[in-house]
């Protein structure tokens, strides 16, 4: 079971920055998860909400900024230790990580906010920076997944959601994606792995926090847990393994 850090390591620095993600490297994570959504002028930005208030110091929503006004702001407010935290955009995650072998989850952010041309832009800088291999991309609004298969058949993708799905293998399968991300708790419906196995579907399962959600993944045999602290989840996994 590999362990990917959610928006980086951040429990312990701020989400979806340059320093949730180079700690995540230093705790020997085997991945990144991360958010992309799309500047005023066209950037590909790394950031959750629509909005910036909560993680930073500004006001308002991503789409109503440039580049340059983003970089403007701390993107500290929930570790405010890290005195110099800003918004990166998706290229310069990828190149603090292509030297790594750590694999990239991608969610687009489109499940509000369409984003005009998100996903050709995400494609073409991935394909640009050599990171093909590397990347999976997920999303909540799966006309995006969809997408992403139409404008290129070889690339991974992986269905979020949150609430169960009825059959999500067979949905995620006829849709063409590769993997289910479901929320832990959604283990717990009938036959989820069982599914997913008898169709060649991947399992990555998010958010786990806790010794219980740990073991329930472990119990599962889920392919990889995306978590706010991968140091723990190191740890604990290759304890209980062992045992």
């Amino acid at each position: 079971m590999k362990i990917w850090a959610h928006r980086g390591a951040s429990g312990y620095a701020p989400e979806n920055t340059l320093e949730a993600f180079v700690l995540a490297v230093e705790m020997g994570a085997d991945g990144v998860e991360l958010d992309v959504q799309m500047s005023r002028d066209g950037h590909l930005v790394v950031v959750h909400d629509e909005r910036i208030d909560r993680v930073s110091d500004g006001s308002g929503f991503v789409r109503d900024y440039t580049l340059k006004e983003l970089k403007g702001y701390l993107f500290n407010r929930t570790h405010p230790e890290y005195a110099d935290a800003r918004i990166p955009t998706l290229q310069e995650v990828y190149e603090l990580l292509k030297e790594t072998s750590l694999c990239v989850n991608v969610e687009l952010k489109t499940g509000i906010y369409m984003y005009d041309g998100l996903e050709e832009r995400v494609l073409e800088l991935t394909r640009r920076m050599g990171m093909e291999e590397r990347v999976i991309y997920s999303s909540f609004n799966h006309y995006s997944v969809k997408k992403i298969k139409e404008l290129k058949p070889d690339a991974r993708t992986g269905i979020l959601y949150s609430d169960g799905i009825f059959h999500a293998a067979a949905y995620a399968e006829s849709i063409g994606a590769d993997a289910l991300h479901p929320a832990v708790y959604n283990l717990q419906y009938p036959g989820v792995m069982e599914a997913a196995r008898e169709r060649g579907l991947k399992v990555h399962v998010w958010t786990v926090n806790t010794e219980e959600e740990r073991l329930m993944c472990l119990e599962a045999g889920v392919d990889v847990i995306i978590s706010n602290y991968p140091d723990r989840m190191r740890g604990r996994c290759k304890a209980l393994t062992i045992s």
